[in-house]
């Protein structure tokens, strides 16, 4: 019988992490008191108890009552103090669940009113992720996401900020909110802009919608990656598109899960996608809302797919490949998994 390691000691990349969703709920209580905010029953319930809000966003009804409890969340960040704390937290929390590097993901636009505007709240957020960095340890880098929701023009403006600070941290651009709005096309130049500018696509597709919104990622984007991207697997074709290119899918099974997208964690489709030679990258999304963090993404691969622990080690190979970081840390990174598979500590 196969002897079964921790899934939290597994080294591993953390590519799909959304900024105000990494809070941990204890934190949201206390900025909220901090700054007089009253959070929605909903979401002060769920923080209270412990149990995630009970959210469906496959129509647009769900949708908008899941932004409306992030938006609220994100509404209680509103001092540079208030960044650096989210941003040192999330790495600790990273770091527990074994992860060596994280890619976390900011729409600054979201936060330029209360820190100064748009160059400043980036280059807060930029300091906040050196110093938790340096301080805890853990590598981590910046992914700028445009909103689906405005203007095209508005990305294109994210795009020339986020190449202007790919010095600073800025490592990828991305795409957020409901994949039913907006075309991805409509966003083609932006993505142009960020490309040239040496920065990684990885827009999200294929989560509320279905393969098409990957193939148009694939299409439109030139994606590297696509957060989430789990509905390729209702396509044989599109799998083996992905498997060819070496596009890795930034798959959270979890939220996944907690939206609805399927009704229980074993009718995601990890073992499909693996099985084609997809490449993948468990992600967290925002384990504010989901109420799990990265190492429960590979215990439910565990739990629910059989996935064995070499399958789970190549699935954390999987997201250091795919992640921006620089090749020492790729090196130890892997030396690490392969060494947690040699090696069991349990």
């Amino acid at each position: 019988m196969e002897r079964v390691r921790d899934v939290s000691d597994l080294p591993k990349a953390h590519l799909h992490l959304h900024f105000t969703g990494s809070m941990r709920p204890s934190t949201l209580l206390e900025l909220a008191d901090k700054h007089g905010v009253r959070l929605p029953e909903a979401l002060t319930d769920a923080l209270t108890s412990g149990e995630p809000p009970r959210l469906r966003a496959t129509d647009e009804r769900g949708w908008f009552r899941f932004q409306r409890l992030y938006d609220a969340a994100r509404s209680c960040l509103r001092d540079p103090e208030d960044i650096q704390r989210l941003v040192r937290e999330a790495a600790e929390e990273d770091l527990k669940d074994g992860s060596g590097w994280l890619e976390i993901q900011v729409d600054p636009t979201s936060y330029a009113p209360r820190l100064g505007g748009l160059i400043p709240a980036l280059e807060i957020i930029l300091d906040a992720v050196h110093t938790a960095s340096r301080d805890t340890g853990l590598g981590m880098r910046v992914l700028v996401a445009a909103n689906r929701m405005r203007h095209p023009l508005d990305a294109r403006t994210l795009a020339r900020l986020a190449v202007r600070f790919a010095d600073r941290g800025v490592v990828g651009f991305g795409l957020s909110n409901d994949e039913r709005r907006g075309m991805a096309r409509d966003f083609d130049r932006a993505f142009h802009i960020a490309r040239e500018g040496g920065l990684l696509s990885a827009p999200h597709g294929g989560e509320l919608t279905g393969p098409s919104s990957v193939r148009d990622c694939l299409d439109d984007l030139n994606a590297t990656r696509v957060g989430h991207g789990v509905r390729a697997a209702e396509d044989p074709r599109l799998l083996k598109r992905l498997a060819d290119r070496e596009v890795t899918c930034e798959v959270c099974p979890a939220s996944n899960v907690a939206l609805g997208v399927y009704e229980k964690p074993e009718d995601v489709p990890l073992r499909t996608l693996f099985e084609a030679g997809v490449p993948m990258a468990l992600g967290a999304d925002d384990p504010l809302l989901f109420g799990s963090r990265l190492a429960a993404q590979y215990r439910l691969a565990r739990e629910h797919h059989a996935f064995t622990d070499a399958e789970l080690a190549e699935l954390a190979r999987q997201s250091v490949r795919a992640s921006a970081a620089p090749p020492n840390v790729r090196t130890k990174l892997l030396a690490g998994i392969d060494d947690w598979l040699t090696h069991p500590t349990t």
